[in-house]
């Protein structure tokens, strides 16, 4: 298979030299080229056709953002790898760069001791999301979906696995027994702040709470939480520790912490920890998943959508267990198959849906099983 070709965009001589060695380590990787602001990067695009591009943020001239916007205006569309800051400018500015049509981000190494270690967590972080987008890219029987997952903890060397390796099939689970739905908990990473924005703008009004894992940092995830707050009819708030999950609600998992959800008498409740990642990542979708069927059985609606990783793989197998029901979003529709493919092709979705159906698809599942244990005479 042709190696994957990368263009190296920032205005740091010593960034471009250091993403540039990191991805140079790679065999499937080959950096042809690099630019100093956004405005050559266009250039660059037009000139080099790469597979990826790995943005900065901001550069002179023209900033990442600008650039995104103008390569999206001219028809190129090649994943956009955003290269940010973790920090509260950054954060805004990265949700900025995906509103405009980048792909996904990475943060800069922070309080690194040498260069080594930056080198080393520069391709932890950008080689799995660059072979990722690109096989996505090429099409269904190249995607692997085995990337770690954003935002995870740092795996150790050729730790992933494919969960929906290439010729893999959809295997829906029988539809389950009618029953209410209690709780929606929803997972998601790569492509997930876009594919969340119009999830959750388009949602119907639901008479039970949304939880939400997104594989993002600290700091990016009160940012999401607070952009997405602002788009809608719906209640956006990043979770804090013993919150009250409240109808009309959304609540996102912190940067660094799992969320879980735990019975308090007749409430529900947050509940976050600092327990080892799992699946690579904290918070985990499985911890959510997982949580939510030890506090209300199988009155559940789970959904999982786009992401690298099988994050959610193994929670969507106890809410089936339990009774429950899981949608993920379709192929098509992915920016990456890897976790709602994982779903599928393990006989753990009940359906797999367009993004563009996401919305009307829980809200539609929520209003019938209240119809149902209305009819039934459920409480």
């Amino acid at each position: 298979m042709a190696r994957t070709r990368v263009l190296v965009v920032d205005d740091s001589v010593v960034i471009r030299r250091l993403v540039t060695d990191a991805l140079s380590r790679e065999a499937a990787i080959d950096v042809v080229g690099v630019a100093a602001n956004g405005r050559i990067a266009q250039a660059k695009v037009a000139q080099l056709a790469p597979d990826v591009i790995t943005m900065d943020v901001e550069m002179p001239e023209m900033d990442g953002i600008e650039a995104v916007r103008a390569l999206r205006a001219a028809g190129h569309t090649q994943p956009i790898i955003m290269f940010s800051t973790l920090t509260e400018r950054g954060a805004h500015a990265t949700l900025d760069a995906l509103a405009a049509g980048a792909t996904d981000y990475v943060t800069k190494p922070a309080n690194v001791g040498s260069v080594q270690q930056s080198l080393e967590q520069v391709a932890r972080e950008l080689v799995p999301r660059i072979l990722a987008l690109s096989a996505a890219r090429r099409g269904p029987a190249a995607r692997t979906g085995a990337a770690r997952p954003a935002g995870g903890a740092a795996p150790a060397a050729s730790s992933t696995a494919a969960p929906a390796g290439a010729g893999a099939r959809v295997r829906l689970a029988a539809a389950p027994t009618p029953r209410p739905v209690r709780l929606v908990v929803l997972g998601s990473s790569t492509g997930g702040p876009e594919a969340l924005s119009r999830v959750i703008t388009a949602l119907p009004p639901l008479s039970v709470p949304v939880a939400v894992v997104q594989h993002m940092p600290p700091v990016f995830t009160r940012q999401l939480a607070q952009r997405l707050d602002r788009l809608g009819p719906w209640s956006v708030a990043e979770a804090g520790n013993g919150d009250t999950l409240r109808p009309g609600h959304v609540y996102v998992a912190p940067g660094d912490h799992h969320l879980e959800v735990r019975r308090a008498g007749p409430s529900l409740v947050t509940h976050l920890t600092q327990a080892p990642p799992e699946n690579f990542c904290r918070p985990a979708v499985d911890v959510l998943f997982r949580s939510a069927v030890a506090a209300v059985g199988g009155d559940l609606l789970a959904v999982v959508l786009t992401g690298m990783g099988a994050d959610g793989r193994a929670g969507a197998e106890r809410i089936v267990g339990a009774g429950g029901t899981v949608v993920v979003q379709d192929e098509p529709s992915s920016v990456v198959w890897g976790m709602p493919g994982a779903v599928a092709t393990a006989g753990w979705a009940h359906r797999a849906v367009p993004l563009a159906e996401m919305a009307m698809t829980i809200g539609r599942t929520v209003e019938d099983a209240r119809r149902t244990s209305v009819a039934g005479g459920v409480a």
